[in-house]
């Protein structure tokens, strides 16, 4: 499947980045849409949320700290659009009556983890990205409502004929760089990690020593990544028995190491360009990166080429019918707002008063103005 088509998983809920708050009263009443109110506390989690995101720690931003600040102004702005529009969605479903069936639930959920193997699979990479299994439960479920809500809007059905002419107009989305398929063996081994570490347990150590016992610690690390090398290498049949009981890579060592197929650019060197010259069925020496000390075995490889309309065609057809379910869903969300009554109860959650506070802190700051201007918002 062509990666620039996948839908994800919540696709539909582009407009809802905060399904999963609970409305608690608990904390003060920030607004209310029509007869359901938002709390201080519904907004404080959804804000959390967004603050665990280190892009902003990237951008040298502090939200927390600063609410004026223009970022954190423009977050505050963001996350009460997407609670309004949740209000108003729940609002009309529970008016339409829809729900969600205990066995259209579990007919969804296998569906979902099927595509990442098996249940242990998924449950690890919800917990890579610190997700609950239950809040993965509460989403798909909303998912399913959301779905619900836009066909009994209008039925939404894209013929072969238009998939065609979107495939035609789009080639090159379907061409696709050589790919490898590799497995790895992963031994965690990173200095700064390390030290960390280290320095959590004894704050009080010397530059000097703390540097030694990194260097011890790397030593092993790579000292164990060169016997499971010497296992692979004698026992290639074992290599992903050997991954499921060592690597570190949590998700990948349950398949065994799989990676599945992967083109050069996607991988960190110099792990891609070892994985690109090997051939098929042959085990790498050690091979470092950030990530630590990998073990590697190319098992199949696919040279450039273009999928047919034919290997598209499911993919296009899903892809615009959720476009179109998207669209009527905007449309519908624009028009709710337009009929609701929303009262702002606090008003530093006012839009007009954000935007007033945003433009009066970047007529003082040029270059602020500037990244206003090529930057529609940081949660775009």
């Amino acid at each position: 499947m062509n990666k620039k088509l996948k839908v994800a998983v919540l696709s539909l809920l582009l407009v809802l980045g905060c399904t999963g708050c609970s409305l608690n009263k608990n904390g003060g009443d920030i607004a209310k849409i029509n007869d359901t109110v938002i709390t201080q506390k519904e907004f404080n989690k959804a804000f959390e949320t967004v603050t665990a995101n280190n892009m902003f720690e990237q951008m040298g931003v502090d939200l927390k700290t600063d609410p004026d600040n223009v970022f954190a102004l423009m977050v505050r702005e963001k996350i009460m659009d997407e609670l309004i529009v949740n209000a108003l969605l729940r609002e009309e479903m529970e008016n339409k009556n829809i729900t969600v069936s205990n066995e259209e639930l579990a007919a969804a959920e296998k569906e979902v983890i099927e595509r990442f193997g098996d249940k242990e699979q998924f449950k690890e990479v919800l917990k890579s990205n610190n997700v609950s299994y239950d809040a993965f439960k509460h989403d798909l479920k909303e998912e399913i409502k959301l779905r619900k809500y836009v066909d009994s809007i209008s039925m939404v059905s894209v013929g072969e004929s238009e998939a065609k002419k979107y495939y035609d107009a789009n080639k090159d989305k379907f061409s696709f760089p050589t790919r490898v398929r590799a497995s790895h063996i992963l031994i965690e081994a990173n200095p700064d990690k390390i030290k960390a570490t280290i320095k959590s347990k004894n704050k009080d150590i010397s530059d000097t020593e703390l540097e030694e016992q990194m260097l011890a610690q790397m030593k092993e690390r790579l000292e164990k990544a060169e016997k499971l090398q010497q296992q692979v290498k004698k026992t290639p049949a074992k290599f992903a028995e050997i991954a499921k009981q060592n690597s570190q890579d949590s998700v990948s060592a349950l398949r065994g190491g799989d990676l599945g197929f992967f083109a050069k650019e996607e991988m960190v060197e110099p792990f891609a360009a070892k994985a690109f010259s090997l051939v098929p069925n042959t085990i790498s020496e050690v091979v470092q990166t950030p990530y630590g000390y990998h073990i590697i075995m190319v098992t199949d490889r696919q040279e450039a080429g273009t999928l047919s309309f034919e290997e598209s065609k499911a993919d296009i057809i899903n892809y615009l019918e959720n476009q179109d379910k998207i669209g009527i869903l905007q449309n519908k969300v624009e028009a709710l707002r337009k009929e609701a009554k929303i009262e702002y109860l606090k008003d530093d959650y006012n839009p007009e008063t954000i935007q007033k506070k945003i433009k009066d802190e970047a007529s003082s700051n040029p270059e602020l103005q500037k990244t206003l201007n090529q930057e529609e918002a940081p949660l775009q």
